[in-house]
């Protein structure tokens, strides 16, 4: 330990040169811009800059791409609040309670949490990764399709079994989203699936797209039903409103403890951000001594989703860094930087590379401080938006996620997607049908087939293969559990008046 902390404080002195903290800066300002925009996206944002760094040292460069991204997932938080809007895919499950709390005037309250449990959820994680790192890449090598389709059956049995309305409708929507990952190519055998002769389908459907239009085109045609109207209240930000707000986010430490340790464990094995959110969010609400207060503006549903995201989206360098395995697209972005700057991920990195690895470790700690200083100081500028009319905002947003779309695949057939998409929102918000579980298919629908379909080419066609070791058996038991927990729970409700009576 006493070697790492050398070795972290000769990463400081690389990290805090003028030219490396200038960057780190300007990184985090256009990650924030990036995250705000919703469809851009860290990995999009990372990619297009990334030409731009090659004429930097691999330490600059490395900083300046990854500040980038922990700006961005700051900033995918910023619209989810303020309009419904999640800027990035993990932060849908932070529209739930974050944007009711701006609709009842809280909305530096949520924000001011949302960037907080931010920085908590990726210290922990850069905390993981400077003194764990040789043991949790040693662990993620146990990872094989069988144990990543697990992690991902858990994933989506949070959304059935803990689900505040009908589990049906969650199902349905559910299967939905899976339809929608289908179409495109068959990663196992190459064979196109429900493109019905388009060569558009023939990419899949791109689940930014479909958020953009699920979430920002239905929440417009929502408002506009209702008489073009914002729905929230003038936000008062003041210094007084983010020290309030500090004071009361103590109380809520082992959701901090929680979300974090969710958020690590999703982002190394490697499930990434977005069901690291949606899962924190669902065991919050099922362990709060209030779960039906949620969905209606409390600061627990925005302190877990985010702090989760951020664990995972950080903790997903590590396995990048240590077996040069990306642990999301994002890191898979990084991993092809630093090839193309002569360097090769893996254990002899940290050997070879001291400077570099240490620099960039640093550089995490740095980031998050200057990222939290950064968006606090923001927060006034954000809230303002809200006192703009919304009939002005209404064709703003508009514009932006028609770009969001756009800026995707650069095609004009993603925009149509997106309004088709929008209507299908406006319509499943008026029925009650969770969009959640819809996205959540969506995003992890392809990989979660292949790690099926793959961990029954290993065994012969026997599912049994799930339940062959002690780490996937006890995930899958886990997930089955929670599954099945509403009819567990009606069972025993319906057994307890006969046994009271007996």
């Amino acid at each position: 330990m006493l070697e790492d902390l050398a070795a972290l404080g000769s990463g400081f002195a690389v990290a805090l040169q003028p030219q490396n903290i200038a960057l780190m800066v300007a990184g985090i300002v256009l990650g924030v811009l990036i995250g705000v925009l919703p469809g851009l996206g860290g990995a999009n944002g990372i990619a297009i800059l990334l030409p731009l760094t090659f004429a930097l040292p691999p330490v600059s460069a490395i900083i300046l791409l990854s500040c980038i991204y922990w700006g961005a997932l700051f900033g995918g938080a910023i619209t989810s609040v303020l309009f419904n809007i999640p800027g990035e895919p993990w932060s849908v499950a932070t529209t739930f309670d974050g944007y009711p709390m701006a609709q009842q005037g809280k909305a530096g309250e949520a924000l001011t949490a949302a960037f907080t449990s931010s920085f908590v959820g990726a210290l922990v994680a850069v905390v993981m990764i400077t003194f764990l790192a040789p043991l949790v890449a040693e662990f993620a090598l146990k990872f094989g399709p069988p144990e990543f389709f697990a992690v991902m059956f858990l994933s989506f049995a949070c959304f059935v079994g803990l689900s505040r309305g009908s589990p049906f409708k969650a199902v349905a929507a559910m299967m939905f989203g899976f339809i929608l990952a289908g179409v495109g190519m068959d990663g196992v055998t190459g064979q196109m699936r429900m493109t019905f002769g388009s060569i558009e389908l023939m990419r899949g459907i791109d689940f930014l797209v479909v958020v953009i239009g699920l979430f920002g085109l239905s929440e417009i045609l929502v408002s506009i039903e209702e008489g073009l109207r914002f729905k929230g209240q003038r936000a008062v930000i003041t210094l007084k409103t983010v020290l309030r707000t500090w004071a009361e986010l103590p109380r809520h430490w082992w959701l901090f403890i929680r979300s974090s340790v969710i958020g690590c464990w999703m982002g190394i094995t490697p499930a990434g951000a977005t069901p690291a959110s949606f899962m924190s969010y669902g065991v919050a609400r099922r362990m709060s001594k209030d779960p039906n207060g949620f969905g209606k503006g409390k600061v627990e549903g925005v302190v877990a989703p985010e702090t989760a995201a951020h664990a995972a989206g950080t903790s997903a360098l590590l396995p990048m860094l240590s077996l040069g395995v990306p642990g999301s697209p994002t890191a898979a972005v990084l991993l092809g930087g630093l090839i193309m700057w002569g360097l090769q991920p893996g254990p002899m990195l940290f050997v070879e590379q001291k400077d570099f690895v240490w620099g960039l470790i640093a550089s995490m700690y740095l980031g998050n401080v200057v990222g939290l200083v950064i968006v606090l100081a923001c927060v006034p500028w954000f809230a303002a938006i809200l006192r703009v009319p919304f009939s002005i905002i209404a064709a703003v947003i508009l514009m932006v996620c028609a770009i969001g779309a756009y800026t995707v695949n650069s095609s004009e057939f993603d925009i149509v997607l997106m309004l088709v998409f929008g209507v299908i929102g406006y319509v499943m918000k008026k029925l009650d049908y969770p969009l959640a579980p819809l996205v959540l298919a969506l995003v992890l629908g392809d990989r979660t087939e292949e790690a099926f379909r793959q961990s029954l080419l290993l065994s012969e066609g026997s599912m049994g293969v799930f339940f062959s070791n002690w780490l996937v058996g006890g995930i899958m038991t886990a997930g089955l559990a929670v599954l099945f927990y509403p009819l567990i729970g009606r069972v025993l409700r319906a057994l307890s008046p006969r046994a009271a009576a007996a």
